[in-house]
Formats: structure tokens, C-alpha cells, sequence
């Protein structure tokens, strides 16, 4: 058993890991211009790299969880880190799109296996009174994918190549790997929780609609922050405004984190759900409608987003038995819902027009309404498979 003292601190840990995660993943974006130019590559070409990111981290989210159940967590976090922190060292340095490409794979790889880590680690942490916490570590994330551009902003000014950008959070990452392997992990919970009102069980629908939630949700907010600038454009928003769009929805996700640490507190997990979904519908019809202008829109579906990922996390850990590998399975899912749902908007915008945007939220809001509806009901049966 962790003590109280030192479950703080392995907390605090995945806290500061979590940020480097965060600013991982956000500097791909600020800093293509420059791996294009690097690679003497086109945008179209360029575009290769999410899709390598992508598949690693499909395969990533799979072994991820197999590696956190058989070996000590701390360790596997480390490795993992010190992998990412070589990858990233290396981007500069690669000046072929093949060579390139492959790093960013490996890149992909390591990051979601530390997210993925990180998360079961923290379930088997904090157990049942795991949500604020999860919430918390989910706001980090964020926190990193704000403070990205800045480091590059700052790089950039001070005369120095992008590269630098790149080489600063290497040495961040490296150096949080070390204290990670002084720590004692957590163990998986091994004792029979009898006393939670709704005991974890093996269920393969239970699984599988968690899994299809995850999907919908990580599509859905993918597709709003990757599509909305584009939306704001074709509906006449002069393009430097559309392009604050995206950072107003951002802004409001991150300090809807924050808000919803104490929020999980108070309530449970299916009012705090209904509530952002219910506030997502409204976000959406709102936009379909015109009740509301655009960038208002932008922070409230914000808003409505933010607590969702780490509360229906939270909830899958006191209604399942969370392993390892399940988290994996939860982020492979997350993963493919995030790369299927954007893909086709693009196609869809070009067919209907700006009008399917706000109906295709619509209806990934009514998706995920429909599955928290057969999640309740899946839970009141209490069948197990």
C-alpha cells in the first residue's frame, strides 16, 4: 500500500509528466512549417507525420497497457520517457520525410504509452476517489499544449533555430525520468471492493460501450478544434478571427478541468456527464441555429468537453476491473475515433456545405447521450458476459 505522503508525490509526479506530455504533442503543429522546409517537403507531403504519430500511437496504446500489467509501472513510464526525449532530440536532425517519419511513429509510440501509464497509475493510486485527480492530471495536459508555443515563441526570438524548441523539452522529459525510478509504482488493487455501490465486473458490453464513448468523444473534440477554424472561414469569419476560434475552445476546455475538480466532488459521475452533454447539445444547436455567435459557441462547447475524458475515465475504473490493458484498450479506441471522425468532415463540408458541421456535433453528442443511456441501464441489469 502507498502511504498517503507518497501517493502525493507520485501524484504530483504524473502531474509534471503529464505537462511534458501535453507539450510533446503540441509541438508538431506550430513547427511544421519549419519540418517542411527542414525536409525540403510540401504540405501535402508533410501530412505524412500525423499520420505516422497516429499509427504509433495505435500500437502504442496496445502495448502500453501489456507492459504496465507485467512490469513494475515506474520502470515502463521511464523507459518511455527517455525514448520520447531521444525522438524528439532526433526530429532536427532527420532531414529526410522518410527518416522523419519513422521518428515520429516512435514519437507516437512513447507518448501515449506514458499517457496511457500515467493514467492507470493514477487509477491504482487514488481507486474510487480517483476522478478530481484524473480531471487534474488531464488539465496538465492542457497546460502543456498552452505553454508549447510560447517556448517556441521564445526560441524563435532570441535567434535561435527552431530546433532548440525541440532539443528544451527533450532535456524536461529526460530529467523527469529520473525521479520516476526512485519512487515505488502502485500496484494494481487486489482486494475485493465490495463496499463500492456498484462493483467492478466483467463485461464484455460494458467494455465495449466505454470503448465506443471513447471514440465518439475523442472524435468529437478532435473534429471541433481541427475543423472549427475552417467552419468560421466558409461561413464568412475573416480568417485572423476564425483562427482565435480554436484557442477560445482550448482556453475553456483547460480551466473547465480545473472547475470540475471540485464538481466530481460533489456530484457523481452520471450528473457530471449529463450535464456536459446536455450543455454540448446546446453548444450545437446553438451553432446550427444561430442563436449564438461563433466565438461564443467556441467556449462553450469548450467547456462541455472538459470534464468528459476524465470523468467517463474515472467512471470505467469503479465500473470495470482497470488493468493496464484495458486503459490501453480505452486509448486505442480514443485513437481511432480521433483520426476516423476528423477524416471524414473534410469530405463532408465539401458535399453539404457549412451546414453538416454543426449537425454532424449534433449528432455525436446525441451518439454519446444514447451511450451514457445504455451505459446506466447495461449497469442496473448488472449482466455480466
Amino acid at each position: 500500500m502507498l502511504t498517503l505522503d507518497h501517493g502525493r508525490r507520485v501524484t504530483l509526479s504524473y502531474f509534471v509528466v503529464f505537462i511534458a506530455i501535453g507539450m510533446c504533442v503540441g509541438l508538431l503543429g506550430p513547427t511544421l512549417p519549419y519540418l517542411a522546409d527542414m525536409t525540403g517537403s510540401g504540405m501535402s507531403q508533410i501530412a505524412i507525420l500525423f499520420t505516422a504519430r497516429a499509427l504509433g500511437t495505435m500500437l502504442g496504446s496496445v502495448l502500453s497497457g501489456i507492459l504496465i500489467d507485467r512490469f513494475d509501472g515506474h520502470r515502463v513510464l521511464a523507459t518511455m520517457l527517455l525514448l520520447l526525449a531521444a525522438g524528439l532530440a532526433a526530429v532536427p536532425f532527420s532531414q529526410a520525410l522518410a527518416l522523419l517519419t519513422v521518428v515520429l511513429f516512435l514519437l507516437g509510440l512513447a507518448e501515449v504509452s506514458v499517457n496511457a501509464g500515467a493514467n492507470t497509475l493514477l487509477l491504482w493510486t487514488h481507486g474510487p476517489a480517483s476522478p478530481p485527480w484524473i480531471s487534474a492530471l488531464h488539465f496538465c495536459f492542457g497546460l502543456g499544449n498552452m505553454l508549447i508555443p510560447l517556448v517556441l515563441v521564445v526560441v524563435l526570438r532570441q535567434g535561435f533555430s527552431f530546433a532548440w524548441a525541440f532539443w528544451l523539452v527533450a532535456l524536461y522529459v529526460t530529467a523527469l525520468s529520473f525521479p520516476l525510478l526512485r519512487q515505488s509504482s502502485p500496484k494494481p488493487p487486489d482486494i475485493a471492493i465490495t463496499q463500492r455501490s456498484a462493483p467492478p465486473t466483467r463485461d464484455g458490453w460494458r467494455l465495449a460501450i466505454f470503448l465506443l464513448m471513447f471514440g465518439l468523444y475523442v472524435g468529437m473534440e478532435v473534429t471541433f478544434a481541427g475543423w472549427v477554424t475552417a467552419y468560421g472561414v466558409l461561413s464568412g469569419t475573416a480568417p485572423a478571427d476564425a483562427a482565435l476560434l480554436v484557442t477560445l475552445f482550448w482556453l475553456t476546455l483547460s480551466a473547465g478541468r480545473l472547475l470540475a475538480i471540485p464538481l466530481i466532488r460533489l456530484l457523481s459521475p452520471w450528473k457530471v456527464l449529463r450535464g456536459c452533454l446536455a450543455l454540448g447539445l446546446f453548444g450545437a444547436l446553438a451553432l446550427h441555429f444561430l442563436w449564438l455567435p461563433l466565438p461564443l459557441v467556441a467556449l462553450l462547447f469548450g467547456l462541455a468537453s472538459s470534464a468528459i475524458f476524465p470523468t467517463l475515465f474515472g467512471l470505467s475504473n469503479q465500473l470495470m476491473p482497470n488493468s493496464g490493458r484495458t486503459t490501453g484498450w480505452i486509448f486505442l479506441a480514443s485513437g481511432l475515433g480521433g483520426m476516423a471522425i476528423p477524416s471524414l468532415t473534410g469530405p463532408l463540408l465539401e458535399r453539404a456545405g457549412t451546414n453538416a458541421f454543426p449537425i454532424l456535433l449534433i449528432a455525436l453528442v446525441g451518439l454519446l447521450l444514447l451511450g451514457l443511456t445504455l451505459l446506466r441501464a447495461r449497469v442496473k441489469r448488472g449482466a455480466v458476459c
